[in-house]
């Protein structure tokens, strides 16, 4: 079997936000076949039609049958509903609410209900590139997308007044308040940051929106951050900060890397026993290996013709 998708980070109650509980829940409506009840309505038509066409030969009485029988057809026939695969049908009767009908076909309800229709299929909805101010105070542009769905017709028809526009804002909200409570990037520092965190801040993300649309009958089933950098006014300098600090981490390699080599050059003369070197010497020839080794240009050497210490 398929492992099943894990579920979204736990996050602290002060961190999520106290909506109401709902007033109503959806219930599974049946409705009547379909077809059967349309070839009741084309009979009781196609009889109406019939018998006032013939009036004149019955007389009087044919026609008061036949506008009755019309009557009721074009009645019934207004309670015939198509659910496409994807949609559902939220029921209602002089305002009550009668339950919703997600199976797919031809169905038969009460012609006097009110049959609304909302799609069940998943849905994407990326937000505006927000700009904001991370944790640290560095303004920052950010966006995401959210991947979401219609879980309850009855929540998301009674609870709220637009559910895709109450997702649209919420999921506004949610990446403003992600973005406010961590830093774009820690410098080292130990905690998550934007940058360098990206599955757990967008785990929190996707907690964070589950639990704001929870109330309309939306289940998230991801969130991702799509875009995400510094604000153009401080780009320049926070580029060139990341630069100096690759270069800084560039260069300890370097250096741990020359001193390595040479350590293992000076072992290798002390073990094969090439030239005996005094202190001042050794210290004079790791001097300028490390110039050779860590240096940004290529050296130019040097020919001593003269004696191994002048």
């Amino acid at each position: 079997m398929p492992d099943s998708p894990a579920a979204p980070p736990v996050l602290p109650a002060r961190d999520l936000p106290d909506m109401p509980e709902p007033r109503v829940e959806e219930r599974p409506l049946s409705g009547a076949g379909g077809f059967g009840m349309l070839a009741v309505v084309l009979v009781l038509v196609l009889g109406g039609v019939a018998l006032l066409a013939l009036t004149g030969v019955l007389g009087p009485a044919a026609a008061g049958a036949g506008g009755f029988a019309l009557l009721v057809g074009l009645v019934l026939a207004a309670g015939l509903t198509a659910v496409a695969p994807g949609e559902a049908r939220v029921v209602q009767l002089f305002g009550r609410y009668l339950g919703t009908i997600r199976t797919s076909g031809f169905r038969w309800l009460n012609p006097f209900t009110q049959r609304r229709k909302i799609s069940t299929r998943i849905r994407n909805h990326e937000t505006e590139l927000a700009k904001v101010n991370d944790a640290d105070g560095n303004p920052i542009e950010i966006a995401a997308v959210v991947v979401w769905q219609v879980r309850d017709t009855a929540k998301a028809s009674f609870e709220v007044d637009d559910f895709v526009e109450f997702v649209a804002i919420q999921s506004e909200t949610a990446v403003r308040h992600i973005a406010t409570s961590y830093p774009y990037d820690n410098q080292g520092a130990p905690g998550l940051s934007l940058r360098d965190n990206a599955d757990e801040i967008t785990g929190r993300l996707s907690a964070e929106i589950a639990a704001r649309v929870e109330s309309a009958g939306v289940a998230v089933i991801e969130s991702r951050i799509t875009r995400l950098s510094y604000a153009p006014e401080i780009a320049q300098a926070m580029l060139r900060r990341q630069q100096a600090g690759a270069v800084v981490a560039a260069r300890e390699q370097i250096v741990e890397g020359a001193v390595g080599m040479v350590k293992q050059a000076l072992d290798r003369l002390s073990e094969q026993d090439v030239v005996d070197l005094d202190e001042e010497r050794k210290a004079s020839m790791v001097s300028n290996l490390l110039v050779v080794l860590c240096g940004d240009r290529d050296t130019q050497p040097v020919v001593n013709t003269g004696s191994l210490y002048s």
